[in-house]
């Protein structure tokens, strides 16, 4: 097949669908990619691009196609507002004149903004090729439960977005299982919703810890890593708070290998509480580097914001984190909870409650090596039967497969 993925976000860009993409081409299949230029999460174009170019490219024997746009900048307000429309305007410029080619199917990786969708629907229209729609956040939920957005009328008009480009997709491809329920809110039919959660790229296995690694200097003790966005969703103040309630248990060491808008925030805590002793920015590190950064930690920490719309999503850090057989702190309300719980691959404690968070480090820390190794191999094993990249790419294969077929 011919394969026409529209995407905001791509390589260099650390997301999963560059993951998906490299599976696809390994499979035979032909693809091309529709994004923008790259500058998340740094909100300016990524070194080697220029309002100049290059507008296209290659990757992994993909074709890329670039569409120009407005940077992220600070990442707030009006200025990723116009970040995400204005994607939205020169994707459709971009694919009218440039893709060219015929089309089997088109597939849509739709984290935040929805308005990726706009594209597909004038390229389906134009190319008569269904649209494979994955929805990783659903909108407009995720604009208020991050505060982004609370005029009502807004959200009510970003809603009808919503469901006109729902309605023209062939397929809606469901991150987790608990989305079923807002999108039949948004008349999405049952028979077009397919549970297909995120899977790990190849790269996260587990990796046996170094004392030699010169990746960082890292304190002695336990270790708890968070790593990834360090956004308003993750809920970063409940990691302050819990270290600041462990601040006398000496061995304890709170490790934050990622960057994003509350960072700055972050550091300004940490100094002002005094918890430099406890608590360790390490930066944004090239995702190549990750598996060795885990094996680093003695736990990792995934935690996200009370709000009803995060119960839903299982974060994909949730699988990285399985993948590499490390035991898991959910600090999660719903999905991403029950994930770690089923696998038995460490804890899961209500959202936003730093003092459950600080006593499940606690417990986790008087656990011995073997009891965590044994919390690891159990996610490990979970993630093999649930979300293992061969599994989920042999289950995408058939949905593009069939439904390509409808349309020839």
């Amino acid at each position: 097949m011919h394969i026409l993925v529209i995407t905001q976000y791509f390589w260099p860009e650390g997301f999963r669908i560059n993951d998906l993409v490299q599976g696809l081409i390994e499979r035979g299949h032909t693809v091309t990619v529709l994004t923008g230029m790259p500058n998340y999460p740094q909100g300016q174009l990524a070194p080697g691009y220029r309002w100049s170019g290059p507008y296209s490219e290659d990757f992994q024997f993909a074709k890329v196609i670039r569409a120009p746009l407005i940077t992220r900048g600070n990442s707030k307000g009006a200025r990723l507002a116009v970040n995400y429309l204005s994607f939205a305007l020169t994707a459709c410029v971009a694919g009218l004149l440039r893709c060219r080619e015929p089309y089997d199917a088109i597939f849509v990786f739709q984290t935040s903004p929805v308005t990726v969708g706009i594209p597909a629907r004038l390229m389906s229209w134009l190319k008569k090729a269904p649209i494979v729609f994955w929805v990783q956040d659903l909108w407009p939920e995720s604009l208020s439960a991050t505060g982004a957005v609370k005029n009502k009328k807004v959200l009510g008009a970003v809603g009808a977005l919503v469901r006109w480009i729902y309605r023209g997709c062939a397929v809606v491809l469901m991150q987790s299982e608990a989305f079923r329920k807002p999108l039949s809110q948004m008349r999405v039919p049952a028979e077009k919703m397919v549970y297909f959660p995120n899977s790990a790229e190849a790269l996260y296995k587990p990796v046996l810890r170094d004392a030699s690694w010169q990746g960082a200097a890292l304190p002695n003790g336990f270790r708890v890593m968070f790593a990834g966005n360090m956004g308003a969703a993750q809920s970063l103040d409940t990691l302050i708070e819990a270290a600041d309630l462990l601040r006398h248990e000496d061995r304890i060491h709170w490790i934050v290998v990622g960057d994003g808008r509350q960072r700055e925030w972050v550091e300004g805590e940490v100094k002002r509480r005094g918890l430099q002793r406890s608590v360790h920015l390490m930066g944004r590190h090239p995702v190549e580097t990750m598996p060795q950064w885990f094996a680093q930690a003695d736990i990792m920490l995934a935690s996200l914001s009370r709000d009803p719309i995060f119960a839903l999503t299982i974060p994909a850090k949730i699988q990285s984190y399985l993948a590499c057989a490390k035991p898991i702190i959910a600090a999660i309300d719903g999905e991403g909870a029950r994930v770690v719980v089923e696998a038995e691959a460490g804890m899961a404690v209500p959202s936003e409650d730093p003092g459950a968070l600080a006593e499940a480090v606690l417990a986790m820390s008087r656990k011995s090596p073997d009891e965590l190794r044994q919390l690891g191999e159990n996610g490990l094993g979970y993630f093999n039967r649930q979300f293992e990249r061969g599994l989920l790419l042999d289950r995408l294969e058939t949905v593009l497969k069939t439904h390509a077929g409808d349309r020839q």
